[in-house]
């Protein structure tokens, strides 16, 4: 007498396939989350690490490779593989910091200038004057105001990437509420705060998280160009703006003291962007529709 078994197939292996699919299919979103993965987890198990990267040591100024210091030291001694991994903690800090108050403040002036028509003129009218000036010009003016400092770095940021979420949202908010349920809730008599949480804030999420990411990518940008020039983070603290900025006088001799934050920057602005490029290829319906 056979016996046919009840028992439900392993779902390790069904896990893996579709795990593979998924890399298959999204290898650009993959990759870059694979290597901004690891930049956040050095950048959280850094102090742990790397120790002490302010303290100066002369006698060890633009040393070479070794294995005390696997990148060598720059012109004050320092190592140099300490201070990229803790400049990744400065970089990630300020572009989440700008996402997230940017999105926030650029979601509500963006609904209000869409669904509210009094408020659009002078809305949109500050936008339009923000994006007119530079962001990075803009960024040192207001640095300039101020004391130099991470929190002062992040503000300054903040505001020129601001429009450019508003004028995202707008777009959306114009174009959701012609749509019949929007005008279904107005005639039912539903609040405007409850019209603008309910039918039109959900469709503003999916081409926000993408933006979060670009606008991410670009903070950290800016932040390395600020620091670059002397506007941005105090010299203090390690950043990767800052390393190449000291470093650049010793390109020649000692190569790697820039080469190495300036691979750090462009590998995690490479992995932000990918990861939006990816988010953007399965968020938008017509391109998943293709893929």
């Amino acid at each position: 007498m056979s016996y046919v078994s009840t028992q439900s197939p392993p779902a390790r292996p069904v896990m893996t396939a579709r795990a593979t699919r998924f890399v298959r299919r999204n290898p650009t979103l993959v990759f870059g989350a694979t290597v901004l993965s690891l930049f956040i987890v050095l950048a959280l198990v850094s102090p742990l690490l790397v120790g002490d990267v302010s303290s100066l040591n002369p006698l060890q100024r633009l040393k070479p490779m070794s294995g005390e210091h696997p990148l060598g030291t720059d012109a004050q001694g320092r190592d140099l593989l300490g201070r990229t991994v803790y400049g990744a903690r400065v970089s990630l800090a300020v572009g989440c910091a700008v996402a997230i108050l940017a999105i926030t403040i650029g979601v509500i002036l963006g609904l209000a200038a869409g669904y509210i028509p009094w408020l659009e003129t002078p809305v949109m009218t500050l936008m339009d004057a923000l994006m007119s000036i530079p962001a990075v010009l803009l960024a040192i003016s207001l640095v300039s105001l101020t004391s130099a400092s991470v929190g002062t770095v992040i503000v300054a940021i903040t505001i020129p990437e601001i429009p450019r979420v508003v004028r995202l949202v707008r777009s959306v908010v114009l174009s959701v509420r012609r749509q019949p349920y929007v005008e279904a809730a107005v005639a039912g008599g539903a609040r405007t705060l409850k019209i603008l949480w309910r039918h039109i804030l959900p469709a503003t999420v999916p081409p926000l998280i993408v933006q979060a990411t670009y606008v991410a990518a670009s903070a950290i940008l800016i932040e390395s160009a600020l620091s670059f020039v002397g506007a941005g983070t105090p010299p203090d603290i390690p950043s990767w703006g800052n390393m190449i900025s000291e470093s650049r006088l010793y390109l020649s001799r000692a190569p790697m003291t820039v080469f190495a934050p300036g691979l750090a920057l462009a590998l995690t602005v490479l992995a932000i962007n990918l990861i939006g490029d990816g988010l953007r290829d399965r968020l938008d319906p017509r391109l998943a529709r293709r893929m």
